[in-house]
């Protein structure tokens, strides 16, 4: 039997790996991943990373958090990057662990612009997307031919010199799947419905994917803001709006749900 650590490049000293660690169910990693945690000797790792993850960490690795939350003290991304690149040139093999894919709302890319312009050599292993698979696991396509060709992947907080044009992406028709956006729901229905979204679109919410704080929350457009100040659609969360949020209710009495039981 080929082992698996055979399959993944060898991870150097004084070298970052970049890395996806999935929407949170270890089952869910890739194998570099894998082989990346056995090797590394220091994990920089974000806040939507599991503990089930860090746990296949080999014995030693040093785990330092660098985790970004909204309302919260968070890290800054300037320091982030000055970290990677002192402990990489300290002949370090540094993992930086982040939730989701490191390169869809993850920040990767400024990451590795930083590592490109201090000479330091990285790898960039993607991993399986939260929004996608947070939808997926739940019977969510998204995409389905008779619904839609296109699907949009959009975050709820914009760059602070850049503004989202919510009232535009409404008008293409295409769903839309949020990350981030919890907090910025009611500016962000408002937009959708200025741009002529009907308010009772389809709309399903998964907080917590694949780990055991997952529940899921099904309503329509105009109901969403309600919902999360009632507390029934939390932080860190995935919301999908459009005809697809609908196709679960057509499979579910024979979906096997992924993980933990779901909230209906």
């Amino acid at each position: 039997m080929t082992s698996l650590s055979r399959l993944s490049p060898p991870f150097a000293p004084g070298t970052v790996w970049l890395v996806g660690a999935g929407p949170g169910d270890p089952g869910l990693l890739t194998i570099h991943a894998m082989n990346a945690l056995a090797a590394a000797d220091v994990i920089v790792y974000d806040a939507l990373v599991d503990p089930a993850v860090l746990s296949f960490a080999r014995e030693g690795a040093v785990l330092e958090f660098a985790g970004k939350r909204g309302g919260k003290p968070s890290a800054v991304q300037r320091d982030i990057c000055e970290r990677l690149i002192e402990l990489a040139c300290d002949g370090k093999r540094v993992l930086r662990l982040k939730g989701g894919d490191p390169f869809i709302f993850g920040r990767g890319g400024e990451e590795a612009l930083a590592l490109s312009d201090a000479g330091v050599a990285f790898r960039i292993i993607p991993g399986v997307s939260s929004g996608l698979a947070a939808l997926a696991i739940h019977g969510v396509p998204a995409t389905m031919r008779r619904t839609n060709h296109a699907v949009i992947l959009a975050t709820g907080h914009a760059a602070p010199d850049a503004q989202i044009e919510w009232t535009s992406l409404a008008r293409t028709g295409a769903p839309i799947v949020l990350y981030m956006a919890v907090s910025s729901l009611p500016s962000i229905v408002e937009g959708l419905l200025a741009g002529g979204l009907a308010g009772d679109t389809p709309a399903i919410a998964v907080h917590g994917a694949t780990t055991g704080k997952e529940s899921i929350v099904e309503g329509t457009l105009e109901v969403l803001p309600r919902l999360a100040e009632e507390g029934l659609i939390r932080s860190p969360a995935i919301v999908a709006i459009g005809a697809i949020a609908a196709f679960r209710s057509a499979i579910v009495n024979h979906l096997l749900e992924f993980g933990s039981e779901a909230a209906q």
